[in-house]
This record gives structure tokens, C-alpha cells and sequence, in this order.
């Protein structure tokens, strides 16, 4: 994903997404993460943002495993968010 922008052709892309609060829960916990390609990371924490405006006390706990479950899926102890909640 990263390539597209150091090409000549790299372009804005419109996207559309529908999402009960169960899968968007689990998108946050994946896309949250710094291990996620930044710009999903960038637009997931934009939709956590606001999902805790409208449905606070749904979403007040979504987010990376790193900061919700204080655990790291991918064991990293170098992560800025693991390490930052753990410990």
C-alpha cells in the first residue's frame, strides 16, 4: 500500500463500509494497532472517535488489544502502545 504513493499514479480512494458494532469492535481491535499499514490505522481511529461520541458506552473500551486487554497479539515489547499500558 505504501508504494502507491511514490508512484506517479497514486490516487484518493472513496471507500463505503457497513458494520453492526460487534465487526466494527473487531475492526478497531485490528486496524488500531500499530502493526496495522497507517492509513487504515489513521482512518480507524478517526471512526473510534467518533463511535464514542454517539455509542460511548459501547465503544469506550474499543480499541488496540495493546491498550483494552493490556496484551499484544503479535508479542511485541518494542511496541509504543504495549508498552506504554503494560507493566
Amino acid at each position: 500500500e505504501d508504494a502507491r504513493f511514490v508512484l506517479p499514479n497514486a490516487a484518493k480512494t472513496n471507500i463505503v463500509m457497513t458494520m453492526n458494532a460487534r465487526s466494527l469492535l473487531h475492526f478497531l481491535e485490528l486496524r488500531c494497532c500499530l502493526h496495522a499499514q497507517w492509513e487504515i490505522r489513521e482512518l480507524a481511529w478517526k471512526i473510534l472517535s467518533q463511535t464514542r461520541k454517539v455509542a460511548p458506552t459501547i465503544f469506550e473500551n474499543a480499541g488496540p488489544p495493546c491498550i483494552t486487554r493490556g496484551e499484544c497479539p503479535e508479542q511485541d515489547s518494542e511496541c509504543k502502545l504495549y508498552g506504554a499500558y503494560v507493566g
